[in-house]
């Protein structure tokens, strides 16, 4: 399965365009223009299986950096900035690393 199975490719598309720049990506609209704040708890952790690229049950800061390039190859690196910002937001159990069960909370608490 790949993430275009579960997300509108338009939508990825129109989700990386908005974080181009440097230090310009925001979790809370990234997940809201790709599409992933309207998913369901079951899509969200096949999302985050998806993203998990050392399918260690755990996205940690090495693989989070690489966040946007599991969605496009070619896709920029998230800045340092960027990288430690998102993982503080998702991160709930202040543990440094994200389970499926923090991104499900950052999405679901954060929705528009």
């Amino acid at each position: 399965m790949s993430l275009t199975d579960i997300l509108s490719p338009s939508d990825i598309a129109a989700a990386l365009r908005d974080c181009q720049a440097p230090d310009s990506f925001s979790p809370k609209k990234f997940f809201q223009i790709s599409g992933m704040s309207k998913k369901s708890s079951s899509q969200l952790k096949e999302i985050f299986r998806i993203l998990d690229n050392d399918q260690s049950g755990f996205i940690e800061e090495d693989e989070l950096k690489y966040f946007l390039q599991r969605f496009e190859c070619g896709a920029r690196v998230l800045t340092a900035s960027e990288t430690k910002t998102f993982l503080a937001a998702a991160d709930h159990d202040g543990d440094g690393k994200i389970g499926a069960e923090g991104i499900k909370f950052y999405i679901n608490t954060r929705r528009f």
